[in-house]
């Protein structure tokens, strides 16, 4: 019918084939320059290609069929098919979330999992959570200004937070008109986070998260998209960071969607744009086919800023953690099984819930991993119970197809898990104003001490005002150790990180030399100065180091790498 209009208005005459041939033109402008404004339609669709067929199928046939029956009956009968299918179509995969839980388990078969027998080491320490940094750095900017929410990367050899200074959203103007100038990269490493001086970068990027239309990050790389990827990719988190030149960038990562049957988003790459003002060239480039450059998983080898970089989507690596639930089987974490069923857990009071970017030293574990970043998860069992840790997962936090994982239940280790930490903390310091302080960011400090590999959870106490919602950075937080075995906290001081170990030790060498029958650490030279005559005990009773356990958990050891090949 429409194709007859058209045909009809062609041949009225010259001015409505002029006008006919300017809509069509109009027409295939807008769907080429808009093409951001209609992908998130074009990504669902791919997202429930299946579901969509299925149901536009069974509709098609279902409603044949009805205009072909002329009795009553039947085609009462295939409505009631019908509104039947698609109750129950809505109630498995909405309402009981089975097409959530096919999705993960796709994600499941589809990882390169690799079980470790021996726990990486944590290294470079960051002091502050992500959410006091994020307060600070806006105590520091003005009323104009907005500070994007902060990432950890890899800056030469330290790891920084960075965060745009960047329009903010409350003034549309300045969205339009400005572009964004600076960018702060503070270390995360230091108890003392500076917020001014050489920390704040003066560097200018005309595309932004904050800016509008076709100057907006993600404006801007979805009209960089090809055909294809408006099906299959869409932006996620941006980062900011250094190249290979030592120029600034934006980098932007990006998931993929793969599959038919309930397809599962993967890590696509990343797509790099990079600084500078734009000129007019520069803005017909944005409205046509938008900005950066797009790298691929397979190519980012290439480039040697990105190796080992914080690249991967939380959404993606999330996905990934949670698939591990499927470990004992497809069924396994059906209502009437979940023997081994696991979650990543997340805590009511703390604001930025897993993964916590942590920086693991893989160098003595045998598994070929590289050390560096990664997003690190503490997976618990499903009931609100239940808060053992019973897998630790480490994900390369650049994007590598390889997911690293401990099973800290089959070892029967015993450890809590990220759930127990809050209470452990508020149970050791009673004298605290608990309503306005909150114990947050449980991530895991893993060390050498005292001859064996301990798994302790560092937890910082940040502030809250009554009334609002946002935490209050403070230069010199109240930080915890909780050692997962033990379940001691040790209150340890912020300004001196190379006497943490020994702190640990100090509170704690009696109960571990009593439980594991080991030696005296840490011991220090008594200078002949000092040496007086000091009374002693009638008996000295020094610990016995049972060599017998040491050489079964030593044979132990080899013996899960030869079962994990």
């Amino acid at each position: 019918m429409t194709k007859i209009m058209i045909k009809n208005y062609w041949n009225k005459g010259k001015k409505q084939k002029t006008i006919t041939v300017i809509t069509v033109l109009v027409l295939l402008i807008a769907l080429f320059v808009l093409r951001d404004d209609y992908q998130p339609a074009l990504l669902f669709l791919r997202k429930f290609v299946f579901i969509i067929l299925l149901s536009a199928i069974v509709l098609f046939f279902g409603l044949r069929k009805f205009r072909k029956s002329t009795s009553t009956g039947s085609r009462l009968g295939i409505l009631a098919f019908l509104i039947i299918f698609f109750g129950v179509l809505y109630a498995l995969g909405w309402h009981f979330k089975m097409y959530d839980y096919m999705k993960t388990y796709n994600v499941f078969n589809h990882l390169n999992r690799v079980e470790i027998n021996e726990l990486p080491l944590t290294q470079n320490e960051r002091i502050q959570p992500l959410r006091n940094v994020f307060s600070m750095a806006n105590e520091s900017v003005g009323e104009t200004k907005d500070v994007s929410l902060p990432h950890l990367v890899r800056i030469g050899d330290e790891n920084k937070w960075t965060m745009a200074i960047q329009p903010t959203e409350k003034y549309v103007w300045q969205g339009m008109t400005d572009n964004t100038e600076e960018v702060f990269a503070v270390s995360s490493t230091t108890p003392f986070p500076r917020f001014s001086s050489e920390n704040r970068i003066p560097v200018t990027f005309s595309i932004g998260e904050s800016l509008k239309f076709s100057r907006n990050t993600y404006n801007a790389v979805v009209q960089r998209f090809n055909f294809f990827h408006l099906f299959m990719m869409e932006p996620s988190d941006t980062y900011y960071m250094k190249n290979d030149t030592g120029q600034w960038v934006e980098v932007v990562s990006l998931i993929k969607w793969k599959g038919f049957l309930f397809p599962y988003p993967t890590f696509g790459g990343v797509m790099v744009i990079e600084n500078g003002a734009h000129d007019f060239n520069d803005y017909i480039e944005r409205i046509l086919i938008g900005k950066g450059t797009y790298i691929n998983p397979e190519k980012m080898k290439d480039y040697p800023f990105l190796i080992g970089q914080n690249t991967l989507a939380e959404k993606v690596s999330r996905l990934q953690a949670e698939s591990l639930k499927f470990l004992g089987g497809f069924s396994d974490p059906l209502p009437w099984n979940m023997e081994t069923a696991v979650k990543i857990p997340n805590l009511p009071d703390d604001q930025n819930q897993q993964p916590f970017v942590t920086d693991f030293d893989f160098s003595d574990t045998n598994t070929g991993a590289y050390s560096g970043l990664y997003h690190w998860f503490g997976l618990e069992p499903v009931g609100n119970e239940r808060t053992s840790l019973t897998y630790s997962v480490f994900i390369p936090a650049d994007g590598s197809n390889t997911f690293y994982y401990y099973d800290h239940a089959s070892k029967k280790q015993g450890y809590a898990g990220v759930s127990a930490m809050p209470l452990k903390v508020i149970e050791s310091r009673k004298e605290f104003d608990w309503s306005v302080n909150k114990p947050v960011e449980f991530r895991p400090y893993i060390k050498d001490i005292a001859g064996r590999k301990r798994l302790f959870f560092l937890g910082t106490i940040s502030a809250i005002r009554e009334g609002s919602d946002n935490f209050d950075g403070s230069a010199t937080p109240d930080l915890a150790l909780i050692d997962s075995e033990y379940r001691d906290v040790v209150w340890i001081d912020v300004k001196h990180p190379s006497q943490w170990d020994k702190t640990v030790y100090d509170q704690l060498n009696e109960a571990w030399r009593s439980s594991e029958k080991i030696g005296y650490y840490f011991a220090e030279e008594t200078k002949k100065i000092d040496a007086v005559k000091q009374s002693v005990d009638s008996i000295l009773a020094i610990p016995q180091v049972d060599k017998k356990t040491q050489e079964i958990e030593k044979l132990q050891r080899q013996i899960d790498s030869l079962k994990a090949i």
